[in-house]
């Protein structure tokens, strides 16, 4: 995965991408000749977002392009020489020319793991000014990527496995680069496809999409296309002018419909005959550009049972407005009598997609049993995370040379965990915490745990033990492949139904016990005696 072979890697992030006080701090590091300490920080969260009891940890693909591509180039270095004092020694410049990644190893969570507050998603560690250098790339990488496979997790719990989930927001996103990060995420969070074709392109999330109500209003009905004539599905048998087809039909389903011939619109039906020429294999209608019953559903059944003719089946309809839930019980009323009328059995399933702003609210309304809606399109609601905009990661020290390193402050929520640690899940208990030095826990045996706040240990007897972080880059080596975005996917889905009800429920949920090892909690103990020296 070499940096000149990986473009994406070079557009994601940049060293510069950072704050100014990372730069001023290594020169600070540099001019006190503690550039190459060993260090080690730790990127983590202090509470769950939404108000639910999990995260999804995500972005650890991008950290890794991020940290293999990382040096600064000559006209970065130039900008740093003018953004810092105009005495700095050019040493320190000829220093930042020759930084890469090749001294730092990152240990992290599995992207697609249940993440809780205080436990490392990320444990980077190298020379001191490296990777001092790289927290706010980091972060920034981390921090929205998590949050949005987060706020995707939440809306696949509430729509159920049964319903398709479409991402559709990136003219809702914040951006570009928060675009794409929406769409990759929100797929490994558990949405089915995204209409981004650029996150199909760089990241191989599935793209769907079909037409626009724009579509539909450029046609006045009066066009005649240049071929209207379409061969059998099966490749055998005379074309057939479909626009006559259509027309015929028209006066069948109008019949059953009660409708007179000239209520549906011709611009929309002109406009479903268009996209049926070019996708025949694929049409489906967008009903409500004027009216859903005199209009758009009779023009989508003409053109669906004239396809039907040529051995063609018509993938679906599309709602934009109005009453999504209802419409969609209606017109699937409408779907059956049909069916039966024409004799066509496939129509009475035909997928019915709803879109408008969808929230948890309504999609908890639209997931409800005896619902007719089976594709759902949300685009808003993912990518922005209106509930929590934020998930407020933070990258801290907690070594320095093999000794631990605290932040104390006035806000004890903001406090540390000091030293190189690791992080077990206990099967019916909780995930701990503890000093890398100490043997991991065994299962069936006792420990003594601190769950953190607590006043008081307590013992667990674990019946299963899983270690979190995994070794996943060493002194700038890659130690493994990284799995797939669709393997991440999948993994999310498999460690949400681990989660047990209790916190996987998305309102007042039981909170989750993350617990510090005896000795883990001895160090804080006496760093906080100490004031942290």
């Amino acid at each position: 995965m070499a940096a000149e072979q990986d473009p994406e890697g070079l557009a994601a992030a940049r060293p510069l991408l950072t704050d100014l006080y990372q730069a001023t701090m290594a020169l600070g590091y540099w001019r006190a000749g503690r550039a190459q300490d060993q260090a080690e920080f730790e990127l983590f969260f202090r509470q769950c977002p939404f108000g639910g009891a999990f995260a999804l940890a995500a972005g650890l693909r991008d950290c890794v392009r991020f940290l293999r591509a990382f040096r600064l180039r000559d006209a970065d270095v130039q900008f740093l020489a003018s953004a810092l004092p105009s005495d700095t020694d050019p040493a320190f410049f000829e220093h930042l020319r020759a930084l890469d990644c090749s001294g730092v190893t990152v240990r992290a969570l599995p992207e697609g793991s249940l993440a809780f507050p205080g436990v490392p998603l990320l444990q980077v560690s190298g020379p001191l000014l490296v990777v001092q250098l790289l927290e706010t790339p980091l972060l920034c990488l981390v921090s929205y990527a998590s949050l949005i496979a987060t706020n995707a997790a939440r809306l696949r719990l509430i729509a159920g496995p049964d319903k398709r989930l479409l991402e559709m927001g990136l003219r809702r996103a914040q951006g570009p680069d928060g675009g794409l990060t929406a769409s990759t995420y929100s797929y490994l969070g558990g949405f089915d496809a995204s209409s981004n074709v650029l996150a199909g392109q760089l990241r191989g999330v599935p793209v769907a999409g079909t037409l626009a109500h724009s579509f539909v209003t450029s046609f006045s009905g009066s066009e005649v296309p240049p071929d209207p004539m379409l061969a059998p599905a099966a490749g055998q048998g005379a074309q057939v002018d479909l626009a006559a087809s259509v027309e015929t039909w028209l006066e069948r389903v109008c019949g059953h419909l009660g409708l007179g011939v000239q209520e549906p619109h011709r611009g929309e039906r002109a406009a479903f005959v268009a996209y049926a020429l070019a996708f025949p294999r694929a049409f489906q209608g967008l009903l409500d550009t004027y009216s859903v019953w005199r209009s758009g559903l009779p023009n989508f059944l003409a053109v669906a049972l004239a396809l039907q003719e040529l051995g063609y089946q018509a993938v679906g309809v599309r709602l934009d407005s109005g009453d999504l839930l209802q419409q969609a019980r209606e017109i699937r009323g409408v779907f059956r009598t049909a069916a039966a009328q024409f004799g066509v059995p496939w129509l009475q399933s035909v997928p019915i997609a709803v879109s408008n702003n969808i929230d948890e609210e309504e999609l908890a309304r639209l997931a409800q049993k005896g619902s007719e809606v089976n594709v759902i399109g949300i685009g808003t609601s993912v990518v922005t995370c209106p509930r929590q905009p934020s998930l407020g990661c933070v990258y801290k020290l907690v070594s320095v040379g093999g000794q631990p390193r605290m932040k104390l402050t006035e806000d004890p929520k903001k406090q540390t965990l000091p030293g190189s640690k690791a992080a077990f899940r206990l099967l019916g208990s909780d995930d701990v915490l503890q000093l890398a030095e100490e043997p991991p826990p065994q299962a069936g045996q006792e420990l003594r745990v601190w769950p953190q706040g607590a006043r008081e240990s307590r013992t667990v007897r674990p019946a299963h033990v899983e270690p979190l972080l995994r070794l996943w880059v060493k002194q700038g080596q890659l130690c493994e492949p990284l799995p797939s975005l669709a393997e991440s996917r999948a993994f999310a889905q498999q460690s949400l139904h681990r989660l047990s009800p209790a916190h996987r429920r998305l309102e007042q949920p039981a909170l989750y016990q993350v617990a510090l090892s005896e000795k883990l909690q001895a160090l804080v103990d006496r760093l906080s005696a100490r004031g942290a020296l």
